[in-house]
């Protein structure tokens, strides 16, 4: 891994720079994206004057090719043994999340007769087939991953292992702790006409129990939930002294005489279910926009069921009753789990043991080398500098933007503060820092989004707790997320009033700092803070007309049209200069519009890098189509969750950063930032971001015409652990500097 330079590419350096060897006999690849139905197989066209479908791919499948990567890092030997089984329980949270959101959005367009075709040409019940065909071929290669994890693990002593596999004392000593500390939260639930078929609640892990009275034949059937969470875990410790565990469904399953005692058992399986998670409702007829968000939580509970998984086990006749009290079709909604625990997200507590020898050795943020100086205000730190880039994990959240809000919540020079507040973490000090702000008496405003998916609840009870502290609430504007990640603190300095903004990537999540790559952007520029002024005032009114934007480049308005005529400059700048260059990098790639205006400039031959993390509609190397375009995927230790867009402009470059992805729903439904990045030194890190990924020969997985990706197999760190050694010479840097600057003086400005 070559380290990051802070080089700004011309075409022809981008053009000619060497590809990261590979074997290609050894590259691990993903699966082709499936043709569209009734085709054998995908083919480039002779002529791409009119784009069809065959020239996009579907966003649905394209993040199952997603899973498939994050499913390969649980295969990886590089990769340390714990860290491999979080990887294989991160596929396991986001595969129920697809079927929450996803396949539940694809059931209510079928149930409501929808059979208009995706850009990629598919209806909603062909992506339904699609998906569960890539779904059901994804989890034979977990399986795979699973045993052979788990012959890694018993080599250093751990494993999961089965109840009547343990000696008598091992087994007595489970069913006390269980007695003791689990079997009073149990409830078991007969289901025969005088009890109907019970409640199952999302994601929960069920027993399936068929059992007998000793003087009667006739078979009765019972469900038991299994407790998981609230302080119970998913895997009991056989003992104190040693890293084996067991289900608690196994423990559970092998002493059903506490929950019915003098009964027979003849047979248990488990099952668990998975509802829709879209139950969105019309916010253009609700009165009360947090009634209608409780509502909706309310319903979501009883939302219907996309999904059943049993155990290979389960009798047919249980299986089809299932099926049928679910209102599943049973061949195609059912899905048997063998060989691999049910609800793999669990695998977080076997991938949190105390065995650091086996985990990612432990990384600690540094302080931003423009912020080391703590005693300093960090208003007269932005000021001095103009402007400042964060890029976290790398660098701290807490020294940077927890310690921007603390110290404008104390300084009395600070007049007003206001936020928009999309998902936070459950210890956070930010909305300390708001409520203090606010009892400090100074105007705090902030727009919390109450619809960010899984985290409405908890957005609500924050809504409230600020509200009871005198802070100004609003919800944004009807019928659009606000997405946008940006912070506006108003001070009175020595020379009047000066807006200090900080625009970001990410949410304000001090967990998420730690695990996701983002970058934040301070600024106390007169546009950006005009710019801001102006989005604020937009949130909390919803009143659009007349204005006008400086810098900033939101959405729904001005974004999606902004970033279209830029390709379309750079289209004209190529045709003029030769030097066309155009570099994105992004979580989702999905509008298509945007996807083809990309084309067009590849056809004008205009240079393409898409880095983009998971969803990507553009088919990259396709003669006469986007043989100009690379895409590439980045799969390593953090979350890549930044977003960048470069356009050359003939020399006079632009770099923007943000909260939107290229997607429609951020493009043209949601409330969003992207902000020019002018400083120097910036764009220089913003090029050490896109060169250090583009010639990443560890963690990067390019795309293929087919839609496949290719894992790039060098032995290098990988771009994020280049990343944190570039960071902390940064760092070292800034403290011999620090060492060598004279003392300020007490009249420097205030």
């Amino acid at each position: 891994m070559p380290t990051p330079s802070h080089a700004v590419p011309t075409h022809e350096s981008a053009d000619s720079a060497p590809r990261p060897a590979h074997d290609d006999a050894e590259a691990i690849q993903t699966p082709p994206h499936p043709p569209l139905p009734g085709q054998e197989s995908w083919a480039a066209k002779d002529d791409y004057a009119e784009l069809g479908p065959e020239a996009f791919l579907n966003r649905e499948l394209t993040w199952l090719n997603f899973a498939y990567r994050v499913a390969h890092q649980a295969r990886d030997e590089r990769i340390p043994l714990l860290e491999r089984v979080k990887f294989l329980a991160i596929v396991g949270s986001t595969l129920d999340e697809f079927f929450m959101k996803r396949i539940g959005g694809l059931k209510q367009q079928v149930f409501a007769g929808v059979h208009d075709r995706t850009v990629d040409g598919r209806t909603p019940i062909d992506q339904i087939r699609a998906c569960y065909r890539e779904i059901r071929s994804l989890e034979s290669r977990l399986v795979e991953t699973w045993r052979a994890l788990q012959t890694d693990l018993a080599r250093e002593d751990i494993g999961v292992v089965d109840y009547l596999g343990l000696t008598a004392a091992e087994r007595s000593r489970l069913r006390t702790y269980y007695f003791e500390n689990i079997f009073p939260l149990v409830t078991p639930q007969a289901m025969d006409p005088a009890h109907p078929f019970p409640f199952i609640s999302n994601l929960s892990l069920n027993l399936l129990v068929t059992l007998h009275q000793p003087s009667d034949d006739h078979p009765l059937l019972a469900r038991v939930k299994v407790p998981v969470g609230a302080g119970i875990p998913r895997f009991l410790r056989v003992s104190d002294d040693d890293h084996r565990f067991v289900p608690l469904e196994d423990v559970m399953a092998n002493n059903l005489d506490l929950l019915f005692p003098g009964m027979v058992i003849d047979r248990w399986t488990i099952f668990r279910i998975t509802r829709n998670a879209h139950t969105e409702g019309d916010e253009e007829e609700a009165d009360d926009l947090l009634a209608l968000i409780e509502s909706e939580l309310r319903e979501r509970k009883f939302a219907p069921i996309v999904r059943v998984q049993i155990t290979a086990n389960m009798p047919p006749l249980h299986r089809g009753l299932l099926a049928d009290k679910f209102g599943l079709d049973e061949d195609k909604d059912v899905f048997e789990v063998s060989d691999l625990p049910m609800g793999l997200k669990d695998l977080f507590e076997l991938g949190g043991i105390d065995r650091p020898d086996l985990r990612f050795g432990v990384h600690r943020p540094i302080d931003h080398p423009e912020l080391v100086d703590a005693d300093r205000s960090i208003f007269h730190q932005i000021r001095d500098e103009g402007s400042i880039l964060l890029h976290h994990p790398y660098e701290s959240f807490s020294t940077s933007v927890e310690r921007f809000l603390r110290e404008a919540s104390l300084d009395p020079k600070v007049r007003a503060i206001k936020m928009t507040l999309y998902r936070t973490s459950k210890d956070t000090n930010v909305v300390r820092h708001l409520i203090e702000a606010a009892r400090n008496g100074k105007q705090v405003a902030v727009v919390v989004e109450l619809k960010a998916r899984f985290d409405e609840m908890a957005n609500i009870r924050w809504a409230n707790h600020l509200e009871e502290a005198g802070i100004h609430v609003s919800y944004g504007v009807i019928g659009l997320k606000t997405h946008t990640k940006t912070i506006l603190v108003v001070r009175r300095d020595y020379n009047g009033l000066t807006r200090y903004t900080h625009i970001g990537t990410g949410n304000y999540h001090a967990g998420n700092a730690r695990a996701y790559t983002d970058l934040g952007l301070f600024s106390c520029d007169d546009d950006l803070g005009h710019d801001l002024t102006e989005l604020f005032n937009y949130l909390t009114t919803g009143y659009q007309p007349g204005r006008v934007y400086r810098k900033l480049l939101p959405a729904p308005k001005v974004l999606k049209p902004a970033l279209l005529a830029k390709i379309e400059r750079e289209i004209e700048c190529h045709r003029k200069h030769g030097n066309g260059l155009i570099q994105m990098k992004c979580n989702a790639f999905e509008d298509a519009d945007v996807s083809r205006a990309l084309y067009r400039a590849s056809q004008a031959g205009v240079r393409i890098d898409l880095i983009v993390r998971d969803t990507c509609r553009i088919r990259p190397g396709i003669p006469g189509l986007s043989e100009t375009i690379r895409v590439f995927s980045i799969v390593g230790r953090f979350l890549e969750h930044a977003r960048i867009y470069y356009f050359h402009n003939n020399g006079d470059e632009e770099y923007f950063i943000g909260s939107a992805d290229i997607m429609n729903r951020n493009l043209e439904s949601r409330v969003e930032a992207v902000v020019p990045v002018e400083r120097a030194s910036a764009r220089k890190t913003l090029r050490t971001i896109f060169q250090t990924q583009l010639e990443d020969d560890r963690l990067a997985w390019e795309m293929q015409p087919d839609g496949s990706y290719r894992q790039r197999t060098g032995n290098g760190a990988g771009s994020h652990e280049a990343m944190i050694k570039w960071a902390e010479a940064r760092q070292r840097a800034a403290h011999r500097a620090k060492r060598l600057r004279p003392k300020s003086f007490p009249g420097d400005r205030q």
